[in-house]
């Protein structure tokens, strides 16, 4: 399932404001690197449920 385009326009990571990248598992912070976990379509946008994936 895909996030609507609209939506991942507007949203920014809370920990550094940076840009996010859906991919497969989740979406990737392209600043941070912390990726945030997309469940029953709806992203997690919490610091605490996001994993460290790199830069």
């Amino acid at each position: 399932m895909s996030l609507d385009p609209r939506l991942l326009e507007i949203l920014c990571c809370p920990a550094c404001h940076g840009d996010l990248a859906e991919e497969a598992e989740g979406l990737h912070c392209l600043g941070c690197g912390l990726l945030y976990p997309i469940e029953d379509g709806i992203p997690v946008m919490l610091v605490d449920a996001a994993k460290k994936v790199g830069k």
